[in-house]
């Protein structure tokens, strides 16, 4: 398989900065995006084109592995 990104990989081939800590989705990131790389069934109900800062506003904060995991 091969990674279309260039970064430093680590635990679950995530990416991580140059100083280790794993980046972060930005918050302008579609959800139809993020459904291409979770599956169509990330966040059932929301539409396509909300953007995760809000959908993250709208959990409380939640991060996106919380997303990710329905919780």
């Amino acid at each position: 398989m091969k990674k279309d990104h260039d970064c430093n990989e680590g635990l679950d081939d995530r990416c991580r900065d140059l100083d280790g800590e794993i980046r972060r989705k930005r918050g302008d990131t579609l959800i139809g995006t993020l459904r291409k790389t979770y599956g169509a069934d990330f966040a059932p109900g929301v539409r396509s084109d909300m953007r995760l800062d809000t959908l993250r506003d709208r959990m409380g904060g939640a991060s996106l592995s919380k997303i990710v995991k329905g919780k």
